[in-house]
């Protein structure tokens, strides 16, 4: 690994958590990981040009067909791809299939820029975080394989114990917290070669009292009427939160930084 890498382009593909679900701004849009990361490469490189092509809600289908030749084409220094992980949250799923799409998405990425960038997806510890832990392992064990194939790194952020805590994910369980997504970026920063600006991401938070029982039950609450059932209502109408939204940031261009 470089240690001193100098990029001048990034390009990010992916679903919501890539888009930056949920570090939300003032003005009601999203920053998270790929900003950060991209602010911090853009300080030490003028000129530096930023796309982010995600979508929340996008099978990694949806990512190949609409995301990965408009990547391609920009040839950028540096690729991030992160997909499937919303197929294996799917009642049914052929994960051989998702496998093959992400291998496609790969071989087309990789030739296309200097370093591709792959992830083991952070897991939320929970109820499920176990129900999918074999599908996701298997994504992983894919991504691990195709990494060591086509000279792709790998974040192993699935491995994080910090990034397991539920307090480092906002209130539908399934995106990180403004801190969740500051911890992702400083874990790509450094898988790119770049000097540590924070050493103990993997770290866990100190420990505090559980919250009790009419708290949990509050939460359980609130979570299934604004999450949980919204989610099901647009898996049974196949609908996604993701229809006819378009790319975060559709064109590589000169980036300075997220908003504050």
């Amino acid at each position: 690994m470089q240690t001193h890498a100098t990029y001048t382009s990034l390009v990010a593909v992916g679903d919501s958590f890539t888009e930056g679900m949920s570090d939300l701004l003032p003005d009601g849009s999203y920053r998270g990981w790929a900003d950060l990361l991209a602010s911090r490469m853009a300080a030490r490189t003028p000129g530096f040009r930023y796309a982010n092509l995600a979508v929340r809600g996008k099978l990694i289908q949806q990512i190949v067909d609409e995301q990965v030749d408009v990547a391609a084409a920009m040839r950028p220094d540096v690729i991030t791809l992160v997909g499937g992980l919303n197929d294996t949250l799917r009642p049914k799923v052929d994960m051989g299939r998702v496998r093959g799409l992400l291998e496609e998405a790969v071989e087309r990425l990789a030739p296309a820029c200097e370093q591709l960038v792959l992830m083991r997806s952070p897991g939320r510890n929970g109820p499920v975080l176990e129900r999918f832990r074999p599908r996701m392992e298997e994504l992983f064990a894919c991504v691990d394989d195709l990494a060591a194939r086509h000279g792709a790194l790998v974040v192993d952020l699935y491995g994080a114990p910090s990034l397991a805590d539920p307090r480092l994910w906002d209130v539908d369980r399934l995106h990180l917290t403004p801190e969740g997504h500051r911890r992702v970026a400083e874990a790509v920063w450094q898988t790119l070669g770049h000097e540590p600006e924070d050493t103990a991401w993997r770290t866990p938070m100190a420990a505090t009292s559980p919250p009790r029982w009419l708290a949990r039950r509050t939460a359980d609450a609130r979570f299934a009427k604004q999450h949980l059932l919204p989610w099901i209502g647009r898996r049974l109408t196949g609908r996604s939160s993701g229809d006819g939204r378009p790319a975060k940031r559709p064109e590589l261009l000169p980036y300075e930084g997220p908003a504050a």
